[in-house]
Formats: C-alpha cells, sequence, structure tokens
C-alpha cells in the first residue's frame, strides 16, 4: 500500500482523536488521558514489532536514534499540550490551530531538508493558514 493511502487512514484516523479526547477529558485529567491513549499507540506499535520481526534494540545506538529522541520528546510535549487544550477550548478551535504543525511541518522541509518549493506547494500552504485563521476564530 503507497504512502497516500496511508495518508487517508491517517487522516479519517486522527480526525476522530480530538472529538473523543474531549469527550473523554470532560471528566477525565488529561494527563491519564494521554496516559491511556498513548499506552494504546504503544501496545500497538509493539504488536507491529513482533509481528514483522523487526529488531528495535539494534537501533538504539545507531547514529540517527538521537533523531528519534528528540522527536519523542517533541511528541511528548505536543500531545500533552494539545490534550490540555482540547479539555479547556473547543476542538473547533484547538484542532486547526494544532493542525497548523502541518504547514510548519512543510516549511521545515523546504528550508532544512532541502525539498523542493513549487508555486503551487506555498499557495496550499498560504491556504492553510487562511483556513486556520478564519475556522479558528470565535
Amino acid at each position: 500500500m503507497g504512502y497516500l493511502r496511508w495518508s487517508l487512514i491517517a487522516l479519517f484516523a486522527y480526525s476522530l482523536v480530538a472529538p473523543l479526547m474531549k469527550i473523554a477529558t470532560e471528566e477525565i485529567p488529561t494527563n491519564v488521558a494521554v496516559m491511556v491513549s498513548n499506552t494504546m499507540l504503544v501496545l500497538a506499535a509493539a504488536a507491529l514489532i513482533v509481528t514483522t520481526d523487526e529488531s528495535v534494540m539494534a537501533y538504539l545506538t545507531h547514529p540517527r536514534a538521537p533523531y528519534l529522541y528528540v522527536a519523542g520528546i517533541a511528541l511528548a510535549v505536543g500531545i500533552l499540550a494539545y490534550y490540555k487544550a482540547l479539555a479547556l477550548g473547543p476542538v473547533s478551535v484547538v484542532t486547526p490551530i494544532f493542525g497548523m504543525f502541518l504547514a510548519l511541518s512543510s516549511l521545515v522541509g523546504f528550508l532544512v531538508l532541502g525539498e523542493s518549493v513549487t508555486a503551487r506547494k506555498g499557495l496550499g500552504l498560504l491556504f492553510a493558514v487562511a483556513a486556520v485563521y478564519l475556522s479558528a476564530g470565535q
């Protein structure tokens, strides 16, 4: 299965996270919600590792492993803050603001990773920013 199909699966699955987490955190503390939901993620990843017979230990000291560790820290900070924001604010405002990570990640891809910038991609990013501005307004 190609990256576009995986992207669509990710889109539809992740689209359920904010509304479900908003409902959950109305009565469950956000730190508990983070632990439980991310434990589900860890268990799923562990099951995939086992079923695909991939070695984790071999990669813990890989030259690129520090990127994994820093990404993990960024993920932890981002998810903790996102769940807290969902508990405190409306999904219709929090999610578009959080979703700007897509545009910022694209910019990092252009500026740091040397990915190609086209007029179409630039226009898409501008529309994304405009969409967040318009949809996240109160």
